[in-house]
């Protein structure tokens, strides 16, 4: 199961994120956790200390909605990322695509 909470830091959004990051979870993050980043200002950072499992529906919605927040400016981050993500990250090389500033791996 997919979860999220949200932080506001010195004028930043922190949104960490619980569970697979899979089909499931982009219903949740479609109708729910984008618009909660739409009505925040500041940076993003995605925590991603607690996401175990990344599938291609979960790396499409991620590239979305990382493009949308630097299209405006928003300076999105994706933090600690654990092992078996940062492989499926390497192989599809997001940290190039996105940018390494982006994809701290």
């Amino acid at each position: 199961m997919f979860n999220f909470t949200l932080q506001n830091v010195s004028g930043s959004l922190i949104v960490n994120l619980e569970g697979d990051l899979d089909i499931e979870a982009t219903e949740i993050i479609e109708e729910e956790l984008i618009v909660e980043i739409q009505n925040s200002a500041g940076e993003v950072e995605l925590n991603f200390q607690n996401i175990d499992f990344v599938d291609s529906s979960g790396i499409g919605l991620l590239i979305s909605i990382i493009t949308e927040l630097k299209g405006n400016d928003r300076n999105p981050t994706i933090t600690n990322i654990s092992e078996d993500v940062k492989t499926v990250f390497t192989l599809l090389q997001l940290d190039e695509i996105l940018g390494k500033d982006v994809v701290l791996l």
